[in-house]
Formats: structure tokens, C-alpha cells, sequence
């Protein structure tokens, strides 16, 4: 199979064979494509397909799917043993963990996606993802904040394919269009590939939230991909929503795209300590040695987010506002906004229910049983083998601290 451009300057695929691998180069650009996806069965010599009825994914690119937190705050359903990433929290019919899967691998190909999450998840991740195999999946010995982890991955990445680019993602985030993301995502690996930058995808705030961390950017900037101005940390109300007035400030989302090479160059400047750690084990990364490796070392990086140790640090930080719906999910009334609701505001998963004089309740059960509810408002009502759960939404934050009073 040949890709080109014809007279009318369209992209299409002259089929000769059954490789594969597509080589295109065209006005010197040669890039290698891989993993079509798309019948192409039935075509003959000659036969032409237009360019945009074919999904072709490059094979530099990557991402860390993030999946090792707990999600406390959706207790009872999310536990230490069964983090709410493998639930399905929207009752759609897929995990979190699964849904994220799925679209980071309409740009990325299946066997580019890694999976970092704690040792105690690995059996749980290969069941819900079948198609990726174990050496996919990156497991933590020991919890540590979100640099360490990345850095691993990064060189693990970059020894296999130093021109990889890649986004690091959560697996527990909703994204209403995907197709949106996509784009976005492919728009900062184009940046990634020609400059050396420090992406992230920002997003657009639609009230003064208290619990995110802000990004500011230059106000003066035209271009579609901005320069990133601060980071900032979560604010107060008032100073929320003076941000939110200002119009160039951006919800943290922790969406991150940058090249191998960037990262890894960010790690030795900024963090030299954790990056000799790591890099004395680029000679067994993805070979049977690497396991205990990581086993032996890994506990020994310092605690520390990736914000707090690169991205407030570097100068080369930019961010696209993103142009897709998102939700982080990280509390029972935000996985309220975003189901479906009943006359009554009310979210149902899952459940049979009868309600009289009952509105804007977020009702979950995993049991086969008729829920009767009457003269609540407001409340999270969950079902969970064991665990009854009645709480005011307004006091969701407290969730945490009832956890431990029930010694779960």
C-alpha cells in the first residue's frame, strides 16, 4: 500500500499488497504509519480510498494512563481494594478505566498505552483491559505522587522509541466528546513533535471552583496554543473568582503532552536526584530485569506531584484550552452533574426506586432491591454489600473522615 496525493491534491491509498506498514513521503516529509484500522479487504491494484475514510495511527505515539489512585471520596463504592477507576460509575456499561482507554487509543495505537497504577491493581487492570498485555502495565511498589512514575515511564518509553511523543492522562475522568478531545490531543502532539515544550490541556472554567488548581497564561496571546504564564495553587472563593473574571486562567486539569525527549531533559534539569535514580535502570528497562528493578529502587524517589516538580519549574510550559466538556469526577455531587436526572434533579445508578417529596439525591445501589425514598433533598444515598450510606451532599468532603471513623 501506497499513501500520496493525487492531481486533486487528496490523500488516498493505492493497495498492491497485504503489509501493514504504510510509508509516505511526500515533499521530503517522510513519516511511518502503522496499526490501520478499517476493512480493506476486496481492493485491488489501483484502487483508490480517500485518506479520510481510514483510521491511520502513528506509531510515535504514546500515553501513561494514570490508574493507581484510591477515589476515597466515592466511598463505599471506591475502596482501597477496588478504586472507583474500575467501576462504573455513569452507569454506562463501561469503567472509568476502560472509557479512557478507549479514547486515548483512537489516536494512540493499543500497544503504545501504558498503564502505571499500584501492584495490588495489575490483575484488576488486565481483566478489564484483555487487549493489553502485561508488559503494559507498570506497577508501583510503593505510592509516590505522580513524578516518579511518570519519569519511569518517560525513559521506559523513550529507550524503546526516542521519538516518541505521548500524554499522560487520568484513567478516571469523564469526557463527554471524544471525538473533540481527539482533536485537541492531536493538536498538541503536532506542537510536541516540532518544539520543545511541556503541554498541558487546560480547562475552561464555568464557575469559581475552590478545589482545582489554576493555570495562567498571557493575556496578550493571540496564538491558539499559549504560553503558560503560573501555575496556582487551589485558591479561595473571592480569589476564584477573580480568576474566573480575568478570562485567561484555566482549571488544572492534569492532562499532560510532551516528547520524550522534552520530559526526560526536564527531569535531569529540575529533579537530577530522582533522575539518576531512575536511569540506572534504562540498561534493563523492558527486558525481565526491569521488575526488580523497580522493586528494589522505586520506593526510594521522593513524593512529589509532577506540578510541584517540573511544570512550576520549567520555562518551556504551554497549554491549549481545551475545547470538549470535562468532569474529574472526584465527588458524588460532580458524578451528579453529569448523569441523567428525573423530573426532580434526581441522579439514579443502578437502582429501582419509588420517590415522593424527594429532589437533587444521587441514588446508587448495587443490590437487586426497590429503594423507597421520601422528604430527602439533597442527600447521597448508596448501597454497597455491607455499607448503607445516607449523607448530606453539602458535607461530601467529609466523606474521608468518616472512612476512618469506620475504621474502613
Amino acid at each position: 500500500m501506497v499513501l500520496a496525493k493525487n492531481k486533486e491534491n487528496e490523500y488516498i491509498i493505492y493497495r498492491f499488497g497485504t503489509e501493514k506498514k504504510i510509508e509516505l513521503e511526500y515533499q521530503k516529509v517522510k513519516i511511518a504509519y502503522q496499526s490501520i484500522k478499517g476493512n480493506l479487504d476486496g481492493f485491488v491494484t489501483n484502487n483508490l480510498l480517500k485518506f479520510e475514510d481510514i483510521e491511520i495511527m502513528n506509531k510515535n505515539y504514546y500515553a501513561i494512563l494514570m490508574a493507581g489512585g484510591v477515589g476515597s471520596r466515592f466511598w463505599p463504592v471506591s475502596t482501597t481494594e477496588f478504586p472507583k477507576q474500575f467501576h462504573d460509575m455513569l452507569g454506562s456499561g463501561d469503567t472509568l478505566i476502560q472509557k479512557t482507554f478507549g479514547r486515548l487509543s483512537k489516536l494512540v495505537p493499543a500497544e503504545n498505552i501504558f498503564i502505571l497504577t499500584n501492584e495490588r491493581y495489575n490483575d484488576l487492570v488486565l481483566e478489564q483491559l484483555p487487549m493489553v498485555k502485561q508488559e503494559q502495565v507498570l506497577l508501583e511498589p510503593a505510592m509516590r505522587n505522580t513524578a516518579p512514575c511518570i519519569l519511569y515511564a518517560s525513559l521506559k518509553i523513550q529507550k524503546q522509541n526516542p521519538d516518541a511523543v505521548m500524554v499522560v492522562a487520568p484513567s478516571d475522568h469523564w469526557i463527554e466528546d471524544e471525538d473533540e478531545f481527539a482533536a485537541n490531543l492531536q493538536q498538541c502532539f503536532d506542537f510536541c513533535q516540532k518544539e520543545n515544550a511541556l503541554m498541558t490541556l487546560g480547562i475552561q472554567p464555568t464557575f469559581p471552583n475552590t478545589g482545582f488548581g489554576y493555570i495562567e497564561f498571557d493575556k496578550t496571546d493571540t496564538n491558539p496554543i499559549k504560553k503558560v504564564k503560573q501555575f496556582r495553587e487551589k485558591p479561595d472563593y473571592e480569589t476564584a473568582k477573580k480568576f474566573l473574571d480575568a478570562g485567561n486562567f484555566l482549571w488544572n486539569g492534569g492532562i499532560f503532552i510532551w516528547s520524550a525527549q522534552s520530559i526526560t531533559e526536564a527531569f535531569e534539569k529540575f529533579q537530577p536526584q530522582m533522575n539518576s535514580l531512575f536511569r540506572q535502570g534504562v540498561e534493563v528497562y523492558n527486558t525481565p530485569a526491569e521488575m526488580e528493578f523497580i522493586k528494589q529502587y522505586y520506593a526510594d524517589a521522593e513524593n512529589v506531584s509532577i506540578d510541584y516538580a517540573v511544570m512550576e519549574k520549567a520555562q518551556n510550559v504551554y497549554v491549549l484550552p481545551a475545547t470538549f466538556d470535562w468532569n474529574d469526577l472526584g465527588t458524588w455531587g460532580q458524578l451528579h452533574e453529569k448523569l441523567e436526572k428525573d423530573e426532580n434533579n434526581n441522579g439514579i445508578i443502578n437502582a429501582r426506586v419509588v420517590m415522593e417529596n424527594a429532589s437533587n439525591n444521587i441514588i446508587r445501589s448495587d443490590a437487586d432491591k426497590l429503594i423507597v425514598v421520601d422528604g430527602l433533598h439533597d442527600y447521597i444515598i448508596v448501597d454497597k454489600e455491607g455499607v448503607l450510606l445516607i449523607y448530606p451532599k453539602s458535607k461530601e468532603q467529609d466523606i474521608k473522615r468518616i472512612i476512618k471513623l469506620t475504621g474502613n
